[in-house]
């Protein structure tokens, strides 16, 4: 009879297992840049445009801010 050397053969289950894992995560991968790449080449992300807003005083802000958090106190207790 032919003897079995176990060892053997769960490290090349081991190895197989691992080679199939990483084949499957470099295809996903490859597959995902390129559908990445084609998405953005048939709809094109717009270009954010900056609004400038005026800066407000300070004296102003602090009130908006106290009154903000009083609401969001009153609120929570209710």
């Amino acid at each position: 009879m032919e003897e079995i050397n176990l060892i053997e053969e769960s490290i090349k289950f081991m190895f197989l297992g691992m080679g199939v894992v990483f084949a499957f995560l470099a295809i996903m991968i490859l597959i995902l840049k390129a559908q990445g790449i084609i998405l953005t080449k048939i709809f094109p992300q717009e270009e954010k445009k900056v609004v400038n807003v005026p800066p407000m005083s300070n004296h102003n802000h602090n009130v908006k801010s106290e009154s903000a958090k009083i609401a969001a106190i009153v609120a929570t207790v209710q």
